[in-house]
Formats: structure tokens, sequence, C-alpha cells
């Protein structure tokens, strides 16, 4: 029996009231030019006695919409397009964003003849999910032609899933989810009141003064003739997803263990949990004792610059911190000694060391190919458990779950959500090969500490 296909409908686009608005691309969302888009979403239950009701969806898509316009208000870059301006002597190009001369944000109604059930219940992730976002393999460079955000809703027989499709060049994750929260937080306000015109406060009001290293002036100047210099496009290999479930109690055993083995109390629940990742996956690899891996942690740099840049500055401010070491050492020592390696590789990052990767990165620009930056045997923990992805409520109540798309995945990219049920509690998704995936699923030390839960009876 074939699966259904997820058919669209409709498509329109979504501008804010008024922008005229020029942003100037930093170092650190230049870097992001040849990578994918942001992709995640959240999947909602239908209240029930609407389920077959036509014009809940219809008042849906209606709200969505107008929420989404007052969104772009306080968001506007992500109404533009980027525009590149390139001199001849010497050969140079700048990118920037024109919120001017766009059409605005797409937004996207679809729908699709399955349950939730049929997306949660596998135990891998169903490869349909992919098709719940618009810009499947899509490169960031591609927002010259693209529009730089695409909601889709994707309506499903018993629930509701609205994917959010952004360019990781205009933003991280952490301005992705300011984004997503003030949306619902619009939406919320708007289906409260009568009058749906008056303009709604928001409680984390985007920065838009982009961030720049001292003695770099914007536009920042690229010494490439052409785009095809610097973006390059792979494919991803087959891979199996699937989401692992860690309870509160059982990061606190992890947290409690690693920092006894270390003899510290420094070590943190994520520093904890990212070694037992490691650890696990390097042996499910079963690489060489001498071959060296490495673990990465995409670290927030907000907090570290001095002066601290505030967490609603809207732009890229993300650095990838790195423990490297050699499979015989790594499995021969304990989760303890993983996580000291990766606790001290967080502690590392300083404001000295940002800014001193940032000149280097001025002196010698490069792009970010994805594809040719990790070898087969490291790891990425990306996303973050922080993130305030359950706050999003579009009048359906909590979200069900969380979910992404095609972008940014390769064999040993981990990315972290934080659980439903709250409390401290992370769920990991989880991309590797099928083999390697395999041999996880039967790693005692990894399975023993993964938690049953089960959204649908939350």
């Amino acid at each position: 029996m074939s699966t259904p296909a997820v058919r669209r409908i409709s498509e329109c686009f979504v501008k804010p009231q008024l922008c005229n608005q020029i942003c100037n691309l930093t170092p650190w969302d230049i870097i992001m030019l040849s990578t994918n888009y942001i992709q995640k979403g959240l999947l909602f239950k239908k209240p029930a006695n609407l389920v077959h009701d036509h014009d809940f969806i219809q008042n849906l898509l209606d709200n969505l919409k107008h929420s989404l316009s007052l969104t772009l208000s306080h968001f506007y870059p992500l109404s533009g397009r980027f525009v590149t301006h390139k001199t001849q002597n010497p050969p140079s190009c700048t990118v920037s964003v024109d919120c001017k001369n766009s059409d605005g944000a797409r937004f996207i109604h679809a729908t699709l003849d399955m349950t939730i059930a049929d997306i949660l219940s596998p135990v891998d992730v169903p490869p349909i999910v992919q098709s719940f976002f618009d810009h499947h393999k899509a490169v960031n460079h591609d927002g010259h032609s693209m529009p730089l955000l695409s909601i889709q809703v994707t309506e499903l027989v018993d629930g509701v899933f609205i994917g959010c499709s952004m360019n990781h060049s205009v933003g991280d994750g952490t301005a992705y989810w300011n984004f997503f929260n003030t949306w619902s937080q619009i939406f919320q306000a708007q289906s409260e009141a009568e009058n749906h015109e008056y303009d709604v406060p928001i409680s984390r009001q985007p920065i838009h003064n982009r961030w720049f290293p001292h003695n770099c002036s914007p536009p920042i100047s690229l010494p490439f003739k052409h785009h095809e210099e610097f973006i390059w496009r792979s494919e991803t290999p087959l891979l199996r997803e699937r989401f692992f479930h860690f309870s509160a109690e059982s990061i606190a055993k992890l947290k409690a263990k690693a920092n006894s083995e270390s003899n510290t109390t420094t070590i943190s629940s994520f520093q904890s949990l990212s070694a037992l990742v490691w650890r696990s996956i390097t042996r499910a690899r079963s690489p060489p004792s001498e071959q060296k891996t490495t673990c990465r942690l995409a670290a927030n740099n907000r907090p570290r610059m001095k002066p601290p840049v505030v967490e609603e500055y809207f732009g890229n401010c993300v650095h990838a911190v790195s423990a490297e070491t050699t499979t015989g050492e790594l499995l021969e020592n304990g989760i303890g000694w993983a996580a000291g390696k990766l606790h001290v590789a967080v502690a590392e990052l300083t404001d000295r060391v940002v800014v001193e990767f940032l000149e280097g990165w001025l002196g010698s620009p490069f792009i970010i190919q994805m594809g040719r930056y990790f070898d087969p045997y490291s790891l990425m923990m990306g996303s973050s458990p922080r993130f305030n992805m359950y706050g999003c409520e579009f009048g359906m109540g909590k979200a069900v779950a969380a979910r992404s798309g095609y972008a940014n995945k390769f064999d040993g990219k981990v990315s972290a959500y934080p659980g439903r049920e709250g409390g401290g509690s992370i769920d990991l998704e989880v991309c590797l090969l099928p083999h390697i995936m395999s041999a996880l699923e039967s790693d005692q030390e990894f399975i023993g500490a993964v938690t049953v839960f089960d959204p649908m009876l939350s």
C-alpha cells in the first residue's frame, strides 16, 4: 500500500504593513550561506469537537496569516530577500537583506491523509515529515530568489503541523524560537481580542542592531567573483532518524555519575548527556582504537561576549566548541572523563576566543560547507533543550511533538529538544547510518538511560 502524499492546497505571501530596511550580514551570518535553512515545526491535535469542521481550519489559517503579518513587523528581516553587489577590481561581493523589494514570507496550506499516530508511532521518523516543510534541500544563499521565511500548515486527519523554514543566515536557533514564540503570543492575543487591528505588546522585542567586531565596517566585502566559489550542495546519504527520550530523573543520574567520576560538581546535565551520546555512538561505529573522534557542541555566544549580547538579538551568534580524543581513550575511560573534556571545551569559549576567531575570519573569509566540515567519526550536538518550543500555542493547546525537516542532517547529527513534560527532560533526535543506528539500539549503556515516553498518552 502506497504512502499518502502531502498535497498543497494554496499558497500566498504575507508581508508586514511597512518595511523599507536594508540589513547587513555579520561574519556569523555570512559563514552560514552554504548550509540549509532551519526547519523546525510543531504537531498539534485538532480540538476533538472540530476534527471534521471545515470552518475550524479556515479560521485557523486566517488567524495565522493575520498574526504572522503583525509578527513580521517586529521580525522584518524575515520578509526580505538577499541581494548581492559585486565589484570588479579587485573582484569582491557583499550580501545583504533587502526588505524593500520583496514579496514577503510564503504561507502554504497543505493536507495529508494521515493521523498523528501515523507520524509518531513508528520507531523511526517517517520520511513524509520532510514534506511538512518548504525549501527542501535549499541552502541559505538561495534566499536571493526564495523567501527567507516560509510557513507550511499541513492539515492531518486529526491534527495540524505548523512547519517553519527560516533562513539560517538571518538568524540562529535562539532567534528562530523567539520568532516562533512571538508569533504564538500575537496569535493568542488576537484570537482573544474583539478588535484584531490593535498592536499587541510582545514580551521579547527582537533587537536588530547587528553585532560586528571592532574595526569592521559593514557591509563585509567577500573575496569571491561568483557564488559557485563558496556554495557547495551535498546529498545526505540514507539515514535513520529516531527520537530518544530522557526523563529528568535519568539525566540527573547521568549528571551525578559524571561529576562523581570526575570528582567535581561543575559538569552540567547536557554535558553529561552529550558524553553518553558521544561514547555510545562511537562504540556503535566500532572504529580502530587509534582513530580520532570529535564531539562538537553548538554554543550560544550572547552571554559570553563583553559586554553581553542580549538574548533578544536577532541574528546568528553561535560558535561550535569541540573536544577531541581517540576512540580508545574515549571508551576506556568513563562518562565522567568524556563529560569533563566537553566541560573544558565549553568553559574555554570566552569573548577573547570568539573575537580572535572573527578577526581571523575577516582576514581570510570562508563559508562553512556542511558535508566537508564533518568526518565520519565526529558528532555534532545541535539545537538546545533550553529553547521554549512547547510554549508555542495556536489555539490548539500544547503541541504533541516537535519535529524537523531534511535540513542540516548527516551521520552523527544529534539535535536536542526539551521534553514535552518539561522538568528538565530532554528529547534527542539522532541521525545515523542504518547499521550504526541498529548498533546504538543494542548499546546497553545508552538504552539503559533512555526513558519510555508516549506523547500520544500525555
